[in-house]
């Protein structure tokens, strides 16, 4: 498949990640969307062509230094033939689906070292008239690149890794599979953050519907519309992320004594949830059987008397290894608190906390460097401060 050779050959990686439209079709390497003039002086877009040499699934050095060109022939800014390439004009038929009309030619004294190399050059002298009529025109358009299925969770080409080259530290994180229990405010947030991740799949449990509150404190934007259909919230969360991503599983149901199990299927589970007696069930059930899972807790209190809020939120890792901490870190009694029930929790401070555990599921997963090996973290607004505890 055509994403999974561009993503094992570092030239032609290099073209897409530098946001050259690629395309690998019936042998053949293409570059789309070319700007260049034509001899009316205008600046439209063109498809330049280059045969394929492999080696297996891997690029070799190009065997042919020619090229051909899907359009009219390349002008100056002037509308004259650029003739120091003109190798032919005629009807090519290089496969069953691909027909140029031009074929170029520019061959260096040592050839080209890579397709790279190659393509970029002639968009280099393609282009020239174009960018001195047009400037800032370029055939780095950034197009999204649809991926595989059978290749990637990922809807489109997750160009953001490969370009910054840490392609294999995110592929520590595929083929997991995750659970989120509650995806009322803090758990949305982990599922934003975690659907830009390769995992496998990612499962959401949480019995409510997604409402107008619901909606102040979870990401992106739901329409009125949205709220008016009363979806659940997995429902709503999981057709929000299919756009980009596979693998997203709702469960429109909450965590009781008859399905706590199926969370034992998970590699990691994040808690999202009130204080309750199921969260101590879960708890026990995980911890009853090695499992590693992150609880999550964010705690604002109204001070009448400054006309402030006071917030905390807090981040509780417990591993096989090390868990003794727990219950004296993450409370299970019901939650009868006035200003809880009143659902005083607010987006950045969600979003926050989600971020400190998704962090820290990324250092237990080898993702970041976590010397220190704390599992209980806690931050406070009004003294802006972050503090670690529990520590190995």
């Amino acid at each position: 498949m055509q994403s999974a050779l561009t993503s094992r050959n570092p030239d032609l990686l290099r073209l897409r990640d530098e946001g050259y439209e690629v395309e690998v079709r019936s042998g053949h390497l293409l570059v789309h969307s070319v700007p260049y003039v034509n001899a009316s002086g205008q600046v439209v877009r063109g498809t330049i062509i280059s045969d394929l040499t492999l080696a297996g699934d891997a690029t070799a050095r190009p065997a042919n230094h020619v090229v051909w060109f899907i359009g009219d022939h390349p002008c100056d800014r002037a509308g004259r033939e650029i003739t120091a390439i003109k190798h032919g004009t005629a009807t090519y038929q290089l496969a069953a689906d691909i027909t140029a009309q031009h074929a170029f030619s520019n061959k260096p004294g040592a050839g080209y070292p890579d397709y790279h190399a190659k393509l970029t050059r002639y968009i280099e002298i393609v282009s020239a008239p174009a960018q001195s009529v047009q400037p800032g025109v370029t055939a780095r358009t950034y197009t999204p690149v649809p991926a595989d299925e059978a290749e990637s969770v990922f809807r489109y080409i997750d160009s953001a890794s490969s370009r910054a080259g840490i392609a294999a530290v995110s592929a520590k994180l595929s083929n997991l599979r995750v659970g989120i229990v509650g995806l009322g405010g803090t758990g949305a947030y982990l599922l934003d953050f975690i659907a830009k991740t390769p995992v496998r799949e990612i499962h959401l449990y949480d019995g409510d519907l997604f409402l107008q509150h619901n909606a102040f404190r979870a990401p992106s934007a739901a329409s009125l519309e949205d709220l008016h259909a009363q979806p659940t919230k997995v429902g709503y969360l999981s057709g929000l992320y299919a756009k980009m991503r596979r693998g997203v599983v709702p469960h429109p149901v909450n965590i009781d004594a008859a399905n706590v199990g199926e969370l034992l299927q998970f590699d990691f589970v994040f808690l999202c949830m009130d204080s309750s007696p199921a969260k101590r069930l879960i708890i026990d059930t995980l911890q009853a059987a090695g499992r590693t899972f992150i609880d999550t807790g964010i705690g604002v209190e109204l001070l009448p008397a400054r006309l402030q809020l006071w917030g905390i939120c807090r981040v509780t890792t417990s591993t096989p290894a090390q868990h003794d901490h727990v219950a004296q870190r993450v409370s299970c009694a019901e939650n009868d608190d006035d200003l809880y029930a009143r659902n005083i929790q607010l987006a950045e401070l969600n979003a926050l906390c989600a971020v400190m555990a998704v962090t820290k599921w990324k250092k237990l997963c080898g993702f970041y460097v976590d010397d220190d090996r704390e599992h209980d973290s806690t931050y406070t607004t009004n003294t802006n401060l972050l503090t670690s505890d529990v520590t190995r």
